[in-house]
């Protein structure tokens, strides 16, 4: 009875704080639907009577949307697989043996996410043209895989370390090589803590408009969907009807990756959370 009102007040600021965060969404999604002289209104409502889709049809109608759309989905996959094996292989090796400098490894991934996306844009400009991959797709798969990776292994790391050795031992006596224990019993333990760390990568990689602005100069049709969105910013009015029904197409898949993971993704967060 003590501990009710707390509770109670912890429940209505947790409701507080969740309107707070869906409210952009509700009304990104809101002027989505909105005809064009409700959203040019002066007197902005949070509803309307008069739905409409024409928002849509001009995305829809832009050149080459479907395949921006299949850019990032190409870009985004290949991350989250590529992040996602590396990671365990790596996240298994700082765990498992014990070699030189491996402590001071572990602090530089630690050191590489204190360090500003925007201070190493420009080195990976120069690095992109020099590889001749700028205008390709690989110029943003290839800094994103590196920007996930040391979160990924940190954090793989905790999940690795929570399978005893003992288990391990266990596997070798019963004739087990290290590769059918590392695929056969380690990845499905670790597996939650890969839906986790690929739900970071597939987010952070599927709104990335810097690396896309920065490294895809010339050939549009290597761009992604948030440089497709820059078609309705113009110079005399923006078009925020189609900005937001953009916006709106873009967050639908990231809100499918969610449900798929969503039962997986809070055993690897509850699992990072106990390491």
């Amino acid at each position: 009875m003590i501990r009710r009102p707390w509770r109670l007040a912890a429940e209505i600021s947790a409701v507080l704080i969740a309107v707070v965060v869906a409210f952009p969404l509700y009304w990104m999604v809101l002027s989505a639907f909105k005809p064009a002289g409700e959203i040019q209104s002066t007197d902005a409502k949070p509803w309307t009577f008069n739905p409409s889709l024409d928002s849509f049809r001009r995305v829809f109608e832009q050149q080459e949307f479907g395949r921006y759309f299949l850019n990032s989905l190409m870009v985004a996959g290949a991350v989250v697989l590529a992040s996602a094996l590396i990671a365990f292989l790596a996240a298994t090796a700082v765990t498992r043996f014990r070699f030189k400098f491996r402590t001071t490894l572990l602090i530089m991934f630690l050191v590489a996410q204190m360090v500003p996306i925007e201070a190493l844009t420009i080195p990976m400009f120069f690095l992109m043209r020099d590889l001749g991959q700028l205008n390709t797709l690989w110029s943003l798969i290839l800094p994103h895989i590196a920007f996930s990776l040391p979160f990924a292994i940190w954090m793989l790391r905790g999940f690795v370390k929570a399978v005893p050795e003992a288990l391990e031992e266990a596997a070798y006596i019963d004739g087990a090589s290290r590769t059918r224990f590392l695929w056969q019993i380690l990845f499905p333990l670790v597996f939650p803590g890969l839906v986790a760390t690929s739900v970071f990568s597939f987010i952070s990689t599927w709104n990335d408009f810097l690396f896309a602005k920065s490294f895809i100069i010339s050939d549009t049709s290597q761009s992604t969907l948030p440089m497709a969105l820059l078609v309705f910013f113009k110079p005399d009015e923006n078009d925020w009807g189609g900005i937001m029904a953009g916006s709106t197409v873009m967050t639908i898949p990231v809100l499918i990756f969610f449900v798929l993971v969503q039962r997986r993704l809070v055993s690897g967060l509850g699992g990072a959370v106990k390491d």
